[in-house]
């Protein structure tokens, strides 16, 4: 794909507890694959994929953190300039989801753009036993006005939608990325903000 026909670059980070599936929905969006076997990520993870929204092509720089505490003093530089964010939780363990505020006040603390659009994604929906409901999870992010989907980085169930929904957002909120520069000078949006993508397949994202 032609370099002038990129909108722009965004960043996007991937944010939660060790062992939720973070690696995993990166190497599921970006290659389609998936590694049960999967290693924890040691330090930072970062992958690059081009997406077309609404007519819009743009390169996600996408990064990957790894959850445990001893790699906290990454994280200044790896919020900067951030334009959106994915807040992943495992829906078979709690304590995850619990710390999802933890990980949301480390965002606001650290993140240099105040309107950066917020994702939270209950992963593992696969699993038999599950600890957190859809509508604990709904209301979580109701709270909080985040977008939200629950996935499977091992079935696909909600992965393409969840990065298609986020930055389908990230393009309509003025202001959080024009400053990188538009090549085309102009861009195409859909008339409901919070429509969903045809390709997700009944996962559909919402801002609640």
């Amino acid at each position: 794909m032609d370099e002038d026909n990129i909108l722009t670059t965004l960043k996007i980070l991937i944010i939660g507890e060790s062992g939720v599936g973070k690696s995993s929905l990166l190497l599921r969006f970006t290659d389609d694959n998936f590694d049960p076997d999967q290693a924890l990520t040691i330090g930072v993870d970062f992958k690059t994929k081009k997406i077309t929204i609404d007519d819009n092509t743009v390169k996600l720089a996408i990064w990957d953190t790894a959850g445990q505490e001893r790699f906290r003093t990454l994280t200044p530089s790896y919020y900067r300039d951030a334009q959106g964010a994915i807040l992943v939780y495992d829906v078979s363990t709690k304590q995850t989801f619990t710390k999802l505020e933890t990980w949301l006040d480390e965002l606001d603390t650290y993140s240099t753009k105040n309107n950066i659009v917020k994702m939270v994604v209950g992963n593992k929906i696969d699993k038999e036993k599950r600890e957190v409901s859809r509508e604990e999870g709904m209301k979580f992010a109701r709270r909080h006005q985040t977008l939200f989907i629950e996935s499977s980085a091992k079935t696909r169930d909600g992965v393409q939608c969840a990065f298609e929904e986020l930055v389908q957002k990230i393009i309509q909120t003025p202001g959080l990325w024009e400053t990188y520069g538009s090549v085309s000078g102009h861009i195409k949006v859909s008339d409901s903000e919070t429509s969903s993508v045809p390709s997700c397949g009944g996962w559909r994202c919402s801002l609640v």
